[in-house]
């Protein structure tokens, strides 16, 4: 899976997901530290990316609509510190089907995972 991380994502975990087989790149590896998150969503639709990132301005599922963009996993954990965050995506990463996650709006908290797929 071709992945972007939003620069408020653990730079390490770019690394840990590598490792898993993904083709992750990170917005501050595209000089996108800093710019607006339009500027993020358009890096990542342009390079066909899956957008991974804890930024609340991406949550409206009615904004980004299933299967009108390559994905978007939205991380919302109780206390989102780098490590915490770090191993939670890697569990997910480890265990679920997330090449069926393609053109979907995700969801992952400490325990679940919300899956809105296109046309559901």
């Amino acid at each position: 899976m071709k992945i972007k991380l939003d620069e408020n994502l653990p730079a390490r975990l770019a690394i840990a997901l590598a490792e898993l087989g993904h083709d992750a790149d990170t917005g501050p590896q595209q000089g996108l530290t800093g710019r607006p998150d339009r500027e993020i969503w358009a890096a990542a639709q342009a390079d066909e990316r899956f957008l991974i990132t804890q930024d609340l301005d991406f949550s409206d599922v009615r904004r980004f609509r299933p299967g009108t963009h390559h994905g978007l996993l939205l991380v919302r954990l109780r206390e989102p510190d780098a490590d915490s965050i770090l191993d939670r995506l890697k569990a997910v990463f480890e265990t679920e089907d997330v090449g069926s996650w393609a053109r979907c709006f995700v969801v992952v908290t400490n325990h679940k995972i919300r899956i809105r797929r296109p046309g559901v």
